[in-house]
């Protein structure tokens, strides 16, 4: 698969988003593994995981880390290459709505935490996964650079973050940001200041639902009747004509759709090797922009 890098790290263009494999209607760890490792065999070497990405249960804690630790232990290929990228700052209680701890001593002990879970001496990429307004921006962003400095992670990015606070986080870190995951797709384009942004301060941008969402994705082709119609002129899925319109917004950006079967995340796998034509993205960007508004 084509490649692109976070930080100076190559890893392909399209990733793997596990949050699907861990939530409500979550399939059986055997269909979840299944989905990683043909994740693995179509060259995806990007996986993305959070701490919260679970059931609300307390003891449900880091249950997609510890499920695609066990998936890639167990592939019989070479996982050396492979990045798993995973988050901290977002809570799921037990009851009521999600939550979020920005408390940099809070970060610093899950990241510790979600290294145990992936088993790992240093986690590859971690991100500050959503801000917390009870805590400065810039306190919790210090958190990531000390874990930086202590080897406790290899590379710091931020999540749900507007231009501002990518700016913040990038001075906060002395120039280390990586990565802003963002929620991107033909549904949701709010973030399009922010993908510029980091187009044009060579830092990765990951889309999250870049197909619409756990509940919208299978339905991108009726919602957004261009993007059918330009999947039926290539022969591949909506699906696909919407990774490849975000693929090429920049070079730094890296779509994560989520996928809990093999089939999903196989078709998302081809999206790199469609070559839109700029006729093909001024009409996908038209009725996007139209959608968004």
């Amino acid at each position: 698969m084509k490649q692109r890098t976070i930080g100076n790290v190559p890893v392909s263009a399209i990733g793997l988003g596990g949050m699907p494999m861990s939530i409500e209607g979550r399939p059986d760890e055997r269909q979840s593994v299944a989905t990683i490792h043909a994740a693995l065999d179509a060259g995806v070497t990007l996986i993305d995981t959070a701490d919260a990405y679970h059931l609300a249960a307390q003891d449900e804690v880091g249950h997609n880390e510890e499920l695609i630790s066990r998936a890639v232990r167990a592939y019989s290929g070479d996982v050396s290459h492979v990045v798993i990228a995973t988050k901290g700052g977002h809570l799921r209680p037990e009851e009521g709505p999600w939550a979020k701890n920005g408390d940099p001593e809070y970060l610093k002990k899950a990241a510790k935490a979600s290294a145990r879970r992936l088993g790992v001496e240093a986690i590859d990429l971690y991100q500050y996964h959503r801000p917390d307004p009870q805590v400065p921006y810039a306190d919790s962003i210090g958190a990531l650079a000390e874990l930086l400095d202590e080897g406790v992670i290899r590379m710091a990015g931020i999540s749900n973050a507007n231009v501002e606070q990518i700016r913040e986080a990038q001075e906060v870190l002395g120039g280390r940001l990586v990565s802003v995951q963002n929620q991107f797709s033909p549904k949701f384009r709010s973030s399009e200041p922010e993908l510029e942004l980091c187009a044009e301060m060579g830092i990765a941008f990951l889309p999250w639902s870049p197909l619409g969402g756990i509940s919208s994705a299978r339905d991108l082709g009726s919602n957004h009747d261009e993007f059918a119609l330009v999947a039926q002129k290539y022969g591949v899925s909506p699906q696909v004509v919407a990774l490849a319109w975000e693929l090429a917004k920049a070079d730094v950006v890296i779509p994560i759709p989520g996928a809990s079967r093999p089939e999903s995340i196989l078709d998302s796998a081809t999206a790199p090797d469609l070559e839109l034509t700029p006729e093909d993205l001024g009409r996908l960007d038209s009725v996007s922009a139209s959608a968004a508004s």
